[in-house]
């Protein structure tokens, strides 16, 4: 969101707010990001996008469906995604949440043989740097808006 700030001719303070661009970014597919979840609001920014930039360390990159499996291995590695944290606008996690989880934790988790499923189409091509399409392909889960869809036609 982008804020402006001025005077009108009478010389009072206005504003005007603007909703930022969206980000030009590209799925591992190589086709656009498209939004993770938003219930709860997922992603670096909390825009439901995996979108990453300079300053997500992190790399949230990966659209996960956590499991149960998942949420306890991530918490034995030091990352609790099931307590809540409101400071961070964090809701925790509960099995079959859709959240963009961080490239590294979700490596350990796949060598641990815990991988939480992965939505490819909302996964961030910038994870490609990290953990190869293979393994994210092994995890795939993605299904069409219309579960229709998967029926061959007659």
């Amino acid at each position: 969101m982008r804020v402006r700030f001025g005077r009108d001719r009478a010389g009072r303070l206005r504003y005007s707010v603007a909703m930022a661009e969206p980000r030009a970014e590209r799925n591992v597919l190589g086709r656009p990001l498209e939004p993770c979840g938003t219930d709860p609001m997922t992603g670096f920014f909390r825009d439901g996008c995996c979108a990453t930039g300079p300053e997500d360390q992190g790399s949230h990159t990966i659209c996960a469906v956590v499991s149960a499996e998942f949420l306890a291995h991530q918490r034995s590695i030091g990352n609790d995604l099931s307590t809540p944290m409101p400071q961070y606008r964090f809701p925790g996690l509960v099995p079959g949440d859709r959240w963009c989880v961080t490239a590294r934790n979700w490596a350990l988790a796949y060598d641990a043989g815990v991988a939480a499923p992965v939505v490819l189409a909302a996964t961030n091509e910038a994870v490609l740097e990290l953990v190869p399409l293979t393994a994210l392909q092994q995890h795939a889960v993605d299904v069409p808006d219309d579960p229709g869809d998967l029926e061959e036609p007659s």
